[in-house]
């Protein structure tokens, strides 16, 4: 997830705000994140299929209520009102629902036998010059109501086309708002003029990406258990899995061995089969930090065992922070 940080450090020289003053961002979801932390992309095979919708539930609390939330697919307008991503009233965002989800067990011993049995992703055969990432991602930023119950954001999509050296370019572009819960839609909807500015729909520009160092990953144990900071706990690991495969093209080897770091890593609960906002057939770990009243989710392709998704959840009451989800990864030689 970017920042104006690393958005400035990304475009170097030719960015036009370079000398400007920056105000304070907002709440985002990589601050959530951090803050669950130490003190936070995909195949051919992995395209989300346009015919399908995505279903999220609330898990214990679509049970209890018999809420099922049924959002329009990606890259398409909502019925609400005729126009592009943006013209609409947008989406209330449920959590995923869990094949367990109460007293799930320890995810150490599936996460082993993930790792002993998954097979080649279809990248795993093909090269190229440029990794490629698609990703979409909510929560960053949020815009909050004066009174602090009210959040809304606008989902992104992410396009990157990066190379060993790290140049390459990259694409941004705004989708529909999305809301936590349904008070924060009805709210937003009676205030429209405090929303955030819908953006323009004309096709996005191409970023260039600056030099950079990338190291990719490798299958070192103790290296991998370094770089995902497993000493700090499930929190972390997660973030920086995340972090691993919305940059890298992971080989299945590496996927793996990070299955068998996370499956060392205590406190990850497994929550069994999981279909991912893409519509997508997953296994899922989360993590339950009970100080922060959050929650980390993963979620994992059954098959090749690469990441699906990431998700930052409040556990009380149950609704969502940030997601992001990974929609392609694949080696490619052409950019855009």
């Amino acid at each position: 997830m970017f920042g104006a940080e690393h958005t400035r450090t990304l475009l170097g020289p030719v960015d036009p705000a370079r000398n400007a003053a920056v105000a304070p961002p907002l709440v985002s979801a990589h601050e959530l994140i951090d803050r669950a932390g130490t003190t936070e992309v995909v195949a051919g095979r992995r395209r989300v299929r346009p015919t399908r919708r995505l279903v999220l539930t609330v898990g214990t609390l679509a049970v209890a209520v018999g809420a099922v939330a049924v959002l329009q697919p990606f890259d398409r307008p909502s019925p609400d009102v005729p126009g592009g991503p943006g013209s609409t009233a947008g989406s209330v965002l449920m959590p995923v629902s869990y094949q367990f989800d109460t007293d799930p067990p320890e995810a150490g011993p599936q996460l082993r036998a993930l790792a002993g049995k998954i097979e080649d992703a279809e990248y795993d055969h093909l090269g190229g010059r440029y990794m490629y990432h698609h990703t979409k991602v909510w929560g960053d930023p949020v815009m909050t109501s004066a009174d602090g119950r009210h959040q809304v954001a606008f989902a992104g999509e992410t396009k990157v086309w990066q190379a060993a050296d790290g140049t390459g370019s990259q694409i941004n572009r705004q989708l529909e708002p999305q809301y936590p819960d349904q008070g924060s839609r009805d709210y937003w909807q009676r205030n429209l003029d405090s929303r955030p500015a819908v953006g323009a729909t004309a096709a996005p520009a191409m970023i260039p990406l600056p030099p950079m160092e990338l190291t990719p990953p490798s299958v070192d144990s103790p290296r991998l258990r370094e770089l995902l900071k497993v000493e700090y706990g499930p929190g972390a690991a997660s973030k920086e899995v995340n972090t691993l495969y919305a940059r890298f093209v992971i080989p299945r080897a590496v996927r793996a061995q990070i299955l068998r770091v996370l499956a060392d890593v205590p406190g990850f609960r497994w929550r069994g089969r999981v279909t991912d906002r893409a519509g997508r057939d997953g296994v899922a770990v989360t993590f339950d930090d009970r100080e922060r009243n959050a929650q980390s989710l993963l979620i994992f392709d059954p098959k090749t065992g690469e990441l699906l998704a990431h998700e930052r959840l409040m556990l009380s009451p149950v609704r969502i922070s940030a997601y992001q989800v990974i929609l392609d990864a694949a080696w490619t030689d052409r950019t855009g």
